[in-house]
């Protein structure tokens, strides 16, 4: 009889020691999830800092032309502003309720003004705006990039050509007689795509996980698994 007592009450202790050990792996279990979800959380937000600073220099418009057409709408004028900060006006011999073409060219990083033209005119019988642009040497000069144009038929009043980071052009009418803050020749660049998928970025744990949080003790930053 003692020695079953003796076994009930060793099964006892066993079983009372299992129950611990699985409660105690269940909390280490739980709280490392808790570090390496915290750590993901972390790298996410970094992501997500970075992602939203290159959307902002991306999409961020910067107008560099304005063209002007009188009232009768017969005439036009184009004002700009040079690398060194200086403003320039130009007229042209351009009937503006035709298609009115603005020419632009990426070189050495910066988007420049070539020439102005309507459907008319051929481009190498346009305005020259830039003498500089006259001919590019496209196959031996890695400096040239490629060329954009932006165009439209233009009513009385004021257009403002505007360029955002990566180098995409608008055109639009503007109201109001307060002079277009214009910049010089903006640099334009390429932005890469965030790799990274973040919406599975927080799937279960896996074992590498575990050990990179356990021997980096919690610190944040990518896990293996990632």
């Amino acid at each position: 009889m003692t020695r079953l007592i003796r076994l009930f009450t060793a099964a006892g202790y066993a079983l009372l020691i299992t129950l611990a050990v699985v409660v105690g792996y269940r909390l280490i279990e739980s709280r490392i999830a808790v570090g390496v979800y915290r750590d993901r959380l972390v790298s996410i937000s970094e992501d997500y800092e970075h992602l939203r600073g290159q959307y902002n220099l991306a999409v961020r418009r910067t107008a560099v032309t304005e063209l002007r057409v009188s009232a009768d709408g017969r005439h036009l004028s184009v004002n700009i502003r040079t690398i060194d900060g200086q403003s320039r006006a130009i007229d042209t011999p351009f009937d503006p309720s035709r298609e009115i073409f603005c020419d632009y060219v990426l070189t050495d990083g910066r988007l420049w003004i070539r020439r102005v033209y309507d459907d008319r005119t051929s481009p190498r019988d346009g305005l020259l705006i830039d003498p500089t642009l006259t001919d590019i040497d496209w196959n031996n000069n890695p400096a040239a990039r490629y060329g954009k144009v932006v165009y439209r038929a233009l009513g009385p009043g004021r257009w403002i050509v505007t360029v955002t980071g990566d180098g995409s052009l608008g055109l639009s009418q503007q109201t109001g007689d307060e002079p277009a803050t214009l910049r010089p020749p903006p640099a334009v660049r390429d932005f890469n795509e965030l790799e990274k998928q973040i919406d599975r970025r927080l799937d279960k744990i896996t074992t590498s996980d575990v050990l990179h949080h356990l021997m980096t003790g919690g610190t944040s930053g990518d896990a293996p698994g990632d």
